[in-house]
């Protein structure tokens, strides 16, 4: 049995790497995490000629291996580390036959570690729109390495890809050019002190902050004796290094590299003075968020009702077949209620995932994130927040890991607090059923309120959002580095095979990673609504008998009755009112506080609670409005349900962190559990006051 190779898929951003990795593993791929920090790889299996197979690690996309990022730290930590079980037997280093120029950094830099190393020239159905012709025995020559001129549009060059892949063991691992010129006296020392280890490692070793994991720390350690230079003086050596590397790419394209502009047809210019124009790039970018989020809601009801009814029928069916006990109970109400929670959301996820990668795919959305910079810059964000802040408006996990790309650990820190102001998909059942009990009916300028309430939520979470930036950004001590470079790629028709595996992929991180937190907080809540201490709930049967004795209650009534008794009295009917004294004063009584408690888990589960507290056999919203408009507040009088604490609700679920998974994200993307806890206390604290305020100001 062959012997399998690991390859690494390297390149600036933009460049098609995802296309290269699509094209050479198909389906068969995994996503997962490197071990200790929280930049997202993608892995898969390519079978090669000579019956080789191949482990393929598509690597964040990075301009040089001077890293100003957390993603391109990854790409140096593993190719400086032989001892990492993925560590490349050959890198792949992915370029636009466009930008060559700038592609070729990276490139010079990986052969200098005297990594086997091919050059893949991607896009080239686009080299006769462009006007551009290549010498590629002259570049291979110069490079010293071996060039496959790909399309994986067209799905050109593919193969020639994999059979050099496949014989990597021929590649030269002679380096481009000699950067140690740039100093020659500090890199002979270095070179002295170090005879065994490779000079272009060390150098980095000396001038980025990486992780070396099990690598021999005490050689790394000795390295930091070279430090003598300041941090100024070692930024200066860089700079010369850059410019050495551009001298001898600049050289080699002269001859390597023809481009006829007379022939190069672009309408790229024309399309940004649009698009990224200070009004019409705005307006434009508001219609086309608008379009997405009415395609999201429009499209996902009929896929999200099938769901909803089936695992309703799927529960039913299972109460009904299975023998009565505990074991039925937990399976229909608590495993199946759970799933049917996390698989009711993957439409809206699906589809919100498809419209940002047709974005990203067709170049629009480095547009928008140059035009949102201008504003976000402002409030402590970058450009690049807005990506994260859109994404939540379907649900906040993945939008917070969109953040990984945000090179200022600041500007990062701050987007991750924020991002779960933003209204999400989870607040929605809330929004609207509440809604539809405390604003009347009616309409302004053909807009109806209960619309205009909706939107106007929508803009509070943004507001709160950006608001809350603006403070951190003046409170937090942090020292970090903040600059706003993006890429600004070609206009392109997506791939559909891109966008469909990129809805493939977030849509089973969303459901394999929230799902299971989610599914084990509604078994654990099924338990604490189906069992209870002491005898009310233990005899709770015998007790509502004999207190409706004197009614003539129907049979369904008694159990509604009964099962309402017990759920007063389990654990979780206890939790309600035991903090109904501190709900109180905003217009709440325990039952609303038991669907608080339990919608921490997750804010979706608010409704599937009520409609439990209220003992409504149906799932139907307009059963479950009409129970809830039916409660009497005990203590005033009239409906629970009035504007006053109707607006209290909203706008606690506006503000409060009431989302288990996305405090789990948190500590997982910060490495600590000390910001997650900040956001569960302050943003819950707030939600509280602005309620408390709201409900006093209206009642």
């Amino acid at each position: 049995m062959s012997k399998q190779i690991n390859v690494a898929l390297i390149g600036n951003p933009n460049t098609g790497k995802t296309s290269v990795f699509n094209a050479l593993t198909g389906l068969n791929q995994k996503v997962g995490n490197y071990p200790g920090i929280t930049v997202e790889k993608k892995e898969g299996i390519c079978k090669l000629p000579r019956g080789v197979k191949a482990h393929i690690i598509d690597l964040p996309g990075t301009y040089s291996l001077n890293a100003s990022s957390l993603d391109e730290n990854v790409v140096i930590e593993l190719l400086l580390n032989k001892t990492d079980k993925d560590y490349p037997d050959v890198a792949v280093v992915v370029s636009d036959v466009e930008n060559l120029k700038r592609n070729l950094l990276l490139f010079t830099q990986i052969k200098d570690l005297k990594i086997p190393t091919i050059l893949v020239i991607n896009m080239a159905d686009r080299m006769e729109y462009k006007g551009i012709s290549l010498n590629l025995d002259y570049l291979e020559t110069q490079l010293k390495t071996k060039i496959a001129l790909i399309s994986t549009r067209k799905n050109k060059g593919i193969d020639k890809l994999k059979e050099l892949i496949a014989t990597h063991k021929e590649l030269s691992i002679e380096p481009c050019l000699d950067a140690s010129t740039i100093d020659k006296a500090y890199f002979d020392n270095l070179r002295k002190a170090f005879p065994n280890q490779l000079l272009y490692k060390l150098w980095l070793v000396i001038t980025q902050d990486v992780n070396f994991g099990k690598t021999d720390r005490k050689t790394f350690e000795a390295v930091e004796d070279f430090k003598t230079k300041s941090k100024t003086d070692l930024k200066r050596l860089q700079q010369k290094e850059t410019i050495k590397r551009y001298q001898f790419i600049n050289e080699t394209l002269k001859l390597g590299q023809t481009i006829d502009l007379k022939s190069a047809k672009d309408l790229r210019i024309k399309l940004d003075r649009i698009l990224t124009h200070k009004v019409w790039g705005y307006l434009i970018f508001g219609i086309i968020l608008l379009t997405i989020f009415q395609a999201i809601y429009d499209w996902s009801s009929i896929p999200m009702d099938f769901i909803d009814s089936s695992f309703a029928s799927l529960s039913e069916w299972t109460k009904s077949t299975l023998p009565d006990g505990a074991f039925t109970n937990l399976l229909a109400e608590g495993i199946i209620s759970g799933l049917g929670g996390i698989v009711i959301f993957i439409p809206q996820i699906a589809f919100l995932f498809l419209f940002i990668s047709i974005l990203e795919e067709s170049g629009y959305m480095s547009r928008v994130v140059f035009l949102m910079d201008r504003i976000m810059r402002r409030f402590g964000l970058s450009g690049k927040s807005v990506v994260p802040l859109i994404s939540g408006t379907a649900c906040a996990i993945p939008a917070i890991m969109a953040t990984r790309n945000i090179e200022s650990w600041k500007e990062r820190l701050i987007t991750i607090l924020v991002t779960p102001f933003t209204t999400c998909s989870a607040r929605l059942p809330v929004y609207l059923i509440i809604i539809a009990l405390v604003i009347p009916e009616g309409r302004i300028l053909g807009l109806s309120y209960q619309a205009l309430t909706l939107m106007l939520l929508y803009l509070i979470g943004f507001g709160a959002a950006v608001g809350s930036a603006w403070i951190l950004n003046k409170i937090l001590k942090i020292k970090s580095k903040s600059f706003f470079v993006v890429e600004m790629p070609n206009y392109k028709l997506p791939l559909f095979k891109n966008v469909a595996l990129t809805v493939l992929e977030k849509t089973k991180a969303f459901v394999f990673g929230a799902g299971k937190i989610i599914l084990a907080i509604s078994i654990v809540l099924w338990f604490l609504a189906s069992y209870g201490p002491g005898d009310d709930f233990n005899n709770a049967e015998t007790i509502v008998t004999e207190q409706y004795a004197s009614e003539n209650l129907s049979e369904e009534e008694l159990n509604q009755k009964i099962e309402s008794h017990k759920l007063e009295h389990s654990f979780i009917g206890i939790a309600g009112h035991a903090i109904e004294p501190a709900i109180r004063p905003l217009g709440y009584d325990w039952k609303i506080g038991i669907a608080i408690v339990s919608s921490f888990a997750a804010r979706e589960v608010f409704v599937g609670t009520l409609a439990t507290i209220y003992s409504v056999g149906s799932d139907e919203e307009e059963t479950i409005k009409n129970r809830m408009a039916g409660e009497i507040n005990p203590i005033l009088g009239g409906p629970l349900f009035n504007f006053a604490s109707g607006i209290s609700l909203l706008l606690f679920y506006a503000f409060a962190m009431q989302c288990m998974s996305t405090l789990a994200i948190v500590k997982k993307e910060t490495n600590s559990w000390k910001w997650p806890m900040y956001q569960l206390v302050i943003m819950s604290g707030f939600a509280y006051i602005v309620a408390l305020v709201a409900y006093q100001l209206l009642i």
